[in-house]
């Protein structure tokens, strides 16, 4: 029928009517005898085929375009109300609601409870994979599960990841009640320091952790705060003398502390000095050892990068990610988002969901002897 399959030969390609036919069409490719040859038969399969999938692809923008109408996204923070975790992810919700289509409410509301192990277990657990809720949660908890810490009931490698806000630069506040100004005078302290701390898994209770027992730093970590703005409470009470916190959150949360001088920032846990500390030291400059220098780097490397995590349910159809993913990308360089970000002294430094989710891949490529000691001083 459809003749030599010879591809090439004017003979085998046959002649092209030039004729239009009655609907105006472009002409298409026969024989000598008037059939179609079986290249044009295949290109207008594929045709066809191009055709369907182009519908469906606008399908199915069109589909995750109206999800989100009059639909409300809850974002579940596990610290409480006031924190550098609640102050960011209020602020997100705020603005980032203009860049989803369909516009939809954003609520954020509070979970507290064992360092936001709580509401991490909840939307591993509990929370539906519909992409409306969103959990917001200690990164930290990634390398607990790593180091086997009881209660964790999630795998971190199976959440949907939509990006982080800032990466965190980690320092250690004192108070100047406590008399101690510099990491010279804090090694040489005769007694341990009272430093406040949330729960295993969170920086404020990690890192010092990490620097007693790399350094023999003196301090007692006093866990069981429900969030920063508790621990600051207690700061200014006198019940602890002593923080670590995100260089970011000292900013914002604890200007007032920072700008009357009550809270000097005495070491850095980054890799590199951050530009706005250049005269306060990094841990890892009071390292004796290479071991020691390795534990200190835990800190630097894979508790900052996955600091803030914002976070879907294992099973979110992946249209909906891919839609958040755009709007929470979209929101970190919204000029409104950034001037409010600005005025409260929060830093922006982003990583999309792409980025954020190979940082947390990396924390479960730990060498298996640092992981043993690891831990150790963790448990």
């Amino acid at each position: 029928m459809f003749g030599r399959a010879e591809f090439g030969s004017s003979a085998i390609c046959g002649r092209i009517d030039n004729s239009l036919d009655m609907k105006g069409h472009i002409p298409i490719r026969v024989n000598d005898k008037g059939h179609y040859t079986r290249r044009n038969m295949m290109e207008k399969s594929i045709a066809k085929l191009l055709m369907f999938f182009v519908a469906f692809s606008a399908g199915q923008t069109f589909a995750q375009d109206s999800f989100y109408n009059g639909k409300t996204i809850k974002v579940v923070v596990g610290f409480s109300a006031g924190g550098g975790y609640d102050t960011y992810a209020r602020l997100i919700a705020r603005h980032m609601t203009r860049h989803i289509p369909g516009n939809p409410t954003i609520v954020v509301e509070n979970m507290t409870g064992a360092g936001s192990l709580i509401s991490a277990n909840h939307l591993y657990k509990a929370a539906k994979p519909d992409g409306l809720t969103v959990g917001h949660f200690i990164g930290g908890l990634f390398i607990q599960q790593l180091l086997d810490k009881p209660g964790i009931e999630f795998d971190a490698q199976k959440f949907e990841y939509i990006g982080v806000p800032t990466q965190d630069n980690y320092v250690t506040g004192l108070s100047k009640a406590s008399g101690v100004t510099s990491m010279k005078q804090w090694l040489a302290a005769k007694s341990p320091l009272k430093i406040g701390g949330i729960a295993p898994g969170t920086a404020t209770s990690d890192i010092p952790r990490l620097l007693i027992a790399a350094i023999g730093l003196p301090a007692q970590v006093v866990d069981g705060y429900k969030g920063t703005a508790n621990v600051r409470l207690a700061f200014n009470s006198g019940e602890i003398v002593g923080v670590t916190n995100a260089w970011e959150s000292f900013k914002s949360t604890w200007r007032k502390e920072v700008e009357s001088g009550d809270v000097m920032i005495v070491v850095q846990h980054v890799g590199k000095r951050h530009p706005e500390l250049p005269n306060v030291p990094l841990d890892v400059e009071f390292a004796k050892t290479p071991q020691s220098r390795k534990l200190l780097e835990v800190g630097a490397h894979s508790l900052g990068p996955t600091a803030r995590p914002f976070v879907l349910p294992p099973g979110t159809p992946k249209g909906r990610v891919q839609t958040l993913r755009r709007a929470f990308a979209e929101t970190m360089k919204d000029p409104q988002f950034l001037a409010e970000a600005k005025k409260a002294n929060l830093d922006i430094n982003p990583a999309d969901g792409t980025e954020l989710e190979q940082n947390v891949r990396k924390v479960f490529d730990l060498e298996p002897g640092l992981t043993a000691q690891l831990k150790e001083i963790f448990k």
